[in-house]
């Protein structure tokens, strides 16, 4: 999961850029990068770091231009801690072109060795995203043929691509001297929206919050399998480059990844968490009667209006019992399982009162590996709540995610092989109620008619790209993002299971 923006305008974009970036920083924290473009020439700044930190005055003073592109990076492939797999990726032939991926390759291991044999093309990085700037540059190359670039080549180019690539990609790529390239999955996996502001500039970016908190009009989402190009008139050229587009999105970006501000594909985010809370409330009924639960407590901060609703269905009061550091990172997308759990506690804390002598339900928006909902469990008890629930407005994780989402491996994920209850004992909680897949899938696609269907793999194992089996997990878990053997966190290998 990443945050990726793009801009054409008649002015300088280097704050707008950051300010769009800040706005996605909820979607990656490891590191920022932001490119624009001046006449011909490209300069660029990236770092590993918040936005906030990686550009300070002088680098923004040192990104001119009116067309640029950037990018927030949770890495999925490649290493955590290397500058050079931070985003935007530079390839200078044809013409020059820099890009920003959100998704994950499930070919990419392919991919890189037809680059080589075949297109004799050179990748220096573990990045899928480089693989994915070097084919497309490739079928650019292929589709000019030397000559002249317009709308219909990068159009034929994207085509080319959408038959070799197989995973998810939302993707913006500028090409030096012509414009900005965006494009979508067959499937849509991962989003991608574009607007308009008042001065005529043109945005793409990964959540129509973005366009909007940065005085955008949201326009529409870019289709999946559809390319846009927008040339440095502003002028959008749009075409359909895939054989058989279908829509189905992401169902965690619902869930827990995008904010709640957001509409993605047709579909509030916010509502779809009110929905959620609906039918979650059914499960908790037959689970453990309304009258054993004193109060209902909310793990911040993607549950709330999920746990607002279901307060409000079962007629029990709704409480803030945690507070929420906001200057620690989310533990979900922290890299190495040794700092995840360290920081559990630093970035929440218990309001006593709320707990004590309790009958306590919590509500969490999912729960992936288990170490942070045991250690909030406890903490609970800790406050002195008399008994805890716990309730995920997500069904259980069982199965690896390869679609840009860092719960790759079966054995990270608590729920994989695992009844409810023998979850619960890990946990330590009372009672463990989970969502319904099916349940889920509804009360998100109800919002939309026009949705075919989604992406819930990691929760039940169907994977729409259909490439995917034991073997592609395997291989593509050698690709995960590496922490360096010095930094190796003793209690990920002694906690397989249990790391979140």
């Amino acid at each position: 999961m990443c945050g990726i923006v793009g801009v054409v305008s008649n002015a300088p974009v280097n704050q707008l850029l950051y300010d769009a970036l800040l706005l996605l920083q909820h979607r990656g924290q490891d590191a920022a990068g932001i490119v624009t473009l001046l006449e011909r020439k490209f300069f660029m700044h990236k770092a590993k770091g918040m936005v906030r930190d990686v550009f300070r005055t002088r680098n923004m003073r040192g990104l001119p231009g009116n067309v640029g592109l950037g990018q927030v990076r949770y890495p999925t492939a490649g290493n955590a801690y290397s500058e050079e797999e931070a985003q935007p990726f530079y390839v200078n032939a044809p013409f020059g072109i820099v890009l920003v991926h959100n998704g994950n390759l499930t070919n990419a291991h392919a991919l890189r060795a037809e680059l080589f044999s075949t297109d004799h093309r050179h990748t220096n990085t573990e990045s899928d995203s480089e693989v994915l700037l070097n084919v497309l540059a490739h079928e650019l190359d292929r589709a000019t043929r030397g000559g002249m670039l317009n709308s219909a080549t990068v159009f034929e180019a994207v085509r080319s691509m959408q038959r070799r690539l197989r995973g998810s990609y939302a993707v913006v790529a500028l090409i030096a001297g012509h414009g900005l390239l965006a494009f979508r999955d067959p499937y849509g996996i991962r989003p991608l929206a574009m607007g308009r502001g008042a001065d005529g500039t043109v945005m793409v970016a990964s959540e129509s919050v973005a366009l909007e908190g940065s005085g955008h009009v949201f326009e529409r989402n870019i289709a999946p399998g559809e390319a846009v190009f927008i040339d440095l008139a502003g002028q959008v050229h749009a075409e359909q480059c895939a054989d058989a587009p279908s829509l189905h999105p992401c169902i965690f970006e619902f869930v827990y990844l995008a904010r709640p501000d957001s509409v993605l594909d047709g579909i509030s985010v916010y509502q779809a968490r009110l929905n959620l809370g609906e039918t979650l409330a059914k499960r908790v009924v037959s689970t453990v009667p309304p009258k054993d639960i004193d109060v209902i407590i909310p793990i911040p901060e993607s549950s709330r209006p999920s746990a607002t609703q279901l307060a409000h269905l079962l007629g029990i009061p709704y409480r803030e019992g945690f507070v929420k550091n906001r200057y620690v990172g989310r533990t979900f997308i922290m890299p190495g399982q040794g700092v995840r759990k360290k920081s559990v506690r630093q970035k929440l804390n218990v309001i006593a009162s709320e707990f004590k002598g309790r009958n306590v339900l919590l509500v969490d928006d999912s729960i992936v590996r288990g170490t942070t909902s045991r250690e909030i469990v406890q903490m609970a008890r800790d406050a002195g709540a008399r008994k805890v629930y716990l309730a995920s407005a997500a069904p259980p994780v069982r199965y690896p995610n390869v679609y840009g989402i860092d719960m790759p491996t079966k054995d990270e994920l608590v729920a994989h092989d695992r009844t409810v209850d023998e979850i619960r004992e890990l946990i330590g909680c009372d009672a463990l109620i989970y969502q319904d897949v099916d349940a889920m899938k509804r009360a998100i696609g109800s919002l939309n008619p026009k949705i075919d269907g989604f992406d819930a793999s990691c929760f039940d194992g169907v994977y729409v790209t259909g490439d995917i089996d034991t073997e592609a997990i395997l291989r593509m878990n050698g690709s995960r993002p590496r922490v360096e053997e010095n930094e190796e966190d003793s209690s990920r290998l002694a906690l397989p299971n249990l790391a979140e």
